[in-house]
């Protein structure tokens, strides 16, 4: 399993605030997100983009990016090159996913192998039986009569969750000698946490023991522009102080282009506005709607002559 540097694909220091932290994958994430680029560039721009979701992911998250400076505290010793600390593995949560402890390790889903072990998601058994059940047939013992269900996490866009789509999933059991291969639907209007059921894909016993179910959880992917609140979608909105203060129009990002967005003379920093029908789909039918929270754009430096505006109307506040 690879070590994966998350400060480096995002292009920051161990050093970077959240709001850096933010703005770096922002940054990147409108060049290779798979829900912006153009139709011909999404495959090469796929493979980049989990890295820096991944990254984004685990740095963003308090408690995840705590768990991951701990484990890596010694890595800069000697140098720039990154080694993983001593017993570093100890960190690691196991991937049991059936009677015996077979391990259960996912491609396609998005996630990385290193991912996966150290935050969740992981081939994780989540219902079944124990190898052995009390009973008088066998000394003491019975075979299960069933094997573990097993849960794992799948990164879905928001194109996806709204038009859905078909995905390959493969799957290597620690037992097995070759890995096996799915082709997962994502139906349109997936929530994210829903899970996914491939029966009898889980965790086997022998002895004409059925076999447990597979279960692909829902994640969605972090997107550059937009955030859910259960079917809403949110975007914050930077715009430039005179157009708060006279009004005016201006244009926002939505799942399907982009909309005109009249803004009201006198617009506070905070204030939302509501985009109708165009969040995410709902179980009954019908969309969430877009929330467009606004900013105001402080310029970071100002021209003198800009300066000499400022006062101006400094004097006449």
């Amino acid at each position: 399993m690879q070590f994966k540097d998350y400060y480096e694909t995002l292009g920051v220091p161990k050093t970077a605030t959240q709001d850096e932290i933010k703005k770096a994958f922002r940054k990147l994430a409108r060049l290779h997100h798979p829900d912006v680029v153009k139709e011909r560039d999404k495959k090469t721009a796929e493979s980049k983009f989990k890295e820096i979701n991944e990254a984004y992911e685990v740095l963003s998250d308090p408690e995840k990016r705590k768990k991951y400076d701990t484990l890596g505290a010694d890595w800069e010793r000697g140098g720039s090159a990154r080694q993983a600390p001593p017993n570093w593995q100890d960190f690691a949560q196991p991937g049991a996913g059936g009677p015996g402890g077979a391990e259960f390790h996912f491609g396609g889903t998005g996630f990385s192998d290193f991912f996966e072990t150290f935050f969740g998601g992981r081939g994780h058994p989540s219902g079944g039986f124990s190898e052995f059940e009390p009973g008088e047939e066998t000394g003491g013992f019975r075979p299960p009569a069933r094997g573990h269900d097993v849960e794992a996490d799948i990164l879905v866009t928001l194109d996806e969750a709204i038009n859905g789509s078909k995905r390959q999933v493969s799957l290597r059991r620690s037992d097995a000698d070759k890995p096996e291969t799915y082709n997962v639907r994502i139906p349109a209007g997936v929530h994210e946490g829903q899970r996914i059921r491939l029966a009898g894909q889980g965790g086997r016993v022998g002895r004409g023991g059925k076999a447990g179910d597979l279960y692909l959880r829902v994640r969605f992917v972090q997107h550059p522009d937009f955030h859910p609140e259960g079917h809403d979608l949110v975007h914050d909105h930077e715009m430039k102080p005179w157009v708060a203060v006279l009004g005016g129009e201006v244009r926002v990002p939505t799942l399907e282009g982009s909309a005109r967005l009249k803004i009201p003379a006198g617009t506070q920093t905070g204030q939302r506005f509501r985009l109708k029908q165009r969040g995410l789909p709902k179980p009954g039918g019908g969309r969430g709607d877009l929330y467009v929270v606004i900013g105001i754009e402080i310029p970071a430096t100002i021209t003198p002559e800009q300066r000499k505006h400022w006062e101006q109307l400094a004097e006449l506040g």
